[in-house]
């Protein structure tokens, strides 16, 4: 068997930078057990898999298709950079024309559109209510040890927990901070956090102004220690920051070592367009 692969950079327009993810094209149905397989082969934080919904579907032609996300240790109900990477293997590989693309995915129609030289993803936006410190308290130690925690919040719908760290910091401070992600696995003892998002408001003065705020992202419970550039961290993000900053139209920088930028425009349909440019890296087959 042969399938088509790739790795597209997601959420940025130079390669070896953004969050990489592998995409594979199903021109038929998989056996199960070979999506995690595959998944663990390319040790990418997300693989994705694009499957035709009809016989007669093509990628150069068809508007809409199955989509699901895959990390090295299991499936995930959302992943923005795989799917935006999987937009551009459709788009500037496969040379779709059509205006927008639709997957079809666990956490329902999500849609992609190109406007310029950017991709526009059509995602949920995911509400964060407090969360009492005390419950969550080794865990914050674990991640920040003695920082400053300006607000902490949770997202049910994903299971983020978001860490806002004091207004004081300066980006610097968030990316040099020295994370052990696996000590996260011992310190959560709820049970209901499965991603923690580190994150500081932008600073309107300096050489990195414009941003409005940073983040990083880490979900071990998944298997990913930290992911480069996360758009469903974004969902979350993004009714965060548009509640502190009275914005809808905002940009973002995540702070990882590859680092990544995203546009952010929330909708009146209560859900939020991220956009982010890609760099394809790779194109092969899959050979088993």
């Amino acid at each position: 068997m042969q399938i088509p692969v790739f790795t597209v950079d997601a959420f940025t327009n130079r390669p070896f930078f953004g969050n990489p993810a592998a995409v594979c094209l199903l021109e038929n149905d998989l056996d199960e057990d070979l999506h995690q397989k595959i998944a663990m082969e390319m040790k990418l934080s997300e693989t994705a898999f694009i499957r035709k919904l009809h016989p007669e579907d093509d990628f150069a032609r068809s508007s809409c298709f199955g989509l699901r996300w895959f990390t090295p240790a299991n499936e995930v109900p959302l992943c923005g950079h795989a799917t935006l990477a999987a937009a551009a293997v459709l788009f500037l590989v496969q040379k779709n024309k059509n205006s927008v693309l639709t997957f079809v995915t666990l956490s329902g129609e999500l849609r992609a559109r190109q406007v310029e030289d950017h991709i526009v993803l059509d995602l949920p936006l995911y509400l964060t209510y407090p969360q009492v410190l005390q419950e969550v308290e080794e865990l914050i130690k674990a991640a920040v040890g003695d920082m400053v925690v300006q607000d902490l919040r949770y997202s049910p719908g994903t299971k983020k927990l978001l860490v806002r760290l004091s207004d004081a910091y300066e980006r610097s401070v968030l990316e040099e901070l020295q994370v052990s992600a696996q000590c996260f696995l011992s310190a959560e003892k709820t049970g209901k956090v499965k991603g923690l998002i580190l994150t500081l408001k932008g600073n309107s003065s300096g050489k990195h102004k414009g941003y409005d705020f940073y983040s990083r992202y880490f979900a071990p419970w998944y298997g990913v220690l930290e992911d480069p550039v996360t758009g469903s961290a974004h969902a979350v993000l993004s009714s965060y920051w548009s509640e502190q900053l009275g914005k809808k139209e905002m940009l973002a920088f995540q702070c990882s070592r590859r680092g990544g930028e995203l546009k952010i425009s929330l909708r009146n349909d209560g859900r939020v367009d991220i956009a982010g440019r890609v760099a394809i890296v790779l194109k092969g087959n899959l050979t088993f």
